[in-house]
């Protein structure tokens, strides 16, 4: 299982294709872009009856550049990765960090699989898919792509837990800028899996996301914050300034549903915790977004009336 996360700050559980299926797929996008080319080969043959050798031989090889390898790469750059073969089987190219592919990712693994898949008949992607812990053939790895399973049961998904509601919008000004989309990635999976964990080992993995992560931001988190609240807060900093760029892309609607920073009481440090929740150490104080706020997180008088979230963090008094 792979967690992977989107340009958008979405969480997505699903499991990188294998050999098998991305074999099956490949068959299938070959065997239509071959009945394609075959085709169109027909066509300009009879339309080029009167040309001489050279002529043809010409048309011939820009015939094999523009249906065999030219093809496939406006297929996987219109559709975001899901050629005809993917789309029969359930898988779809994504980048790394499990954003959709562009036209230059997709350039990168048509000029590839000519050589290891056309020339060598699949015999080196398949290997190299073999090898690869994720699946990867070389023009995977060149584009910086991974072939993912979009069918997976509901059941499989693990959903982003948001942080305590006395750290919304306490990172508003931190620089996320210089966290790579790797640290991302690992620190998703551990508040993903973090309740599955043993407490201290859990302890252990998040102190070291954190002094990473603080190592890339210059900021250290106030005195007394738990490791994975930490965590969580700036997780969904990012989600939040990912979520107000899209809706100020769309027509400015971010503008009235800007988080409003308002004091909020904190428990003193004394107070009991629910299981595996947290609770604001004493004299932590933080903005909290009133309204509708962004990234899918409820309103905060919603979140009062509930007495906790969904992940367990005990929200103050």
């Amino acid at each position: 299982m792979s967690e992977l996360v989107t340009g958008d700050a979405v969480v997505l559980e699903l499991r990188p294709a294998r050999l098998p299926s991305r074999a099956l797929a490949a068959a299938i996008d070959l065997a239509v872009v071959f009945c394609v080319f075959i085709l169109v080969s027909v066509v300009v043959g009879i339309a080029s009856v009167t040309l001489d050798e050279a002529a043809v031989a010409a048309i011939g090889v820009a015939l094999f550049l523009l249906v065999l390898i030219g093809g496939p790469i406006a297929v996987e750059t219109l559709s975001h990765g899901r050629s005809l073969g993917k789309l029969a089987c359930g898988l779809r190219v994504v980048r790394d960090d499990g954003g959709p592919i562009r036209f230059r990712h997709a350039l990168v693994r048509g000029a590839m699989g000519a050589v290891e898949i056309l020339m060598t008949f699949g015999a080196v992607a398949s290997v190299a898919s073999l090898v690869s812990a994720r699946g990867r053939r070389l023009g995977d790895v060149f584009a910086g792509t991974l072939v993912i399973r979009e069918r997976v049961s509901a059941k499989r998904s693990g959903a982003l837990p948001p942080p305590p509601p006395w750290l919304v919008g306490r990172f508003s000004q931190l620089d996320l800028s210089a966290v790579p989309d790797e640290l991302w990635l690992a620190i998703r999976q551990y508040l993903t899996r973090m309740h599955q964990l043993d407490a201290g080992v859990g302890g252990s993995i998040a102190g070291r996301l954190a002094d990473e992560l603080v190592a890339r931001t210059g900021i250290a988190p106030p005195q007394g914050i738990p490791a994975a609240a930490f965590l969580a807060a700036v997780v969904h900093e990012r989600q939040a300034r990912d979520a107000r760029r899209v809706f100020s892309g769309a027509g400015g609607a971010a503008a009235s549903g800007a988080p409003v920073p308002v004091p909020v009481p904190v428990l003193p440090a004394s107070v009991p915790t629910v299981s595996g929740g947290f609770v604001a150490p004493a004299g932590v104080t933080a903005p909290v977004e009133v309204g509708e706020a962004v990234g899918g997180v409820p309103r905060a008088e919603e979140r009062g009336r509930a007495g906790g979230s969904s992940a367990g963090f005990a929200p103050p008094g």
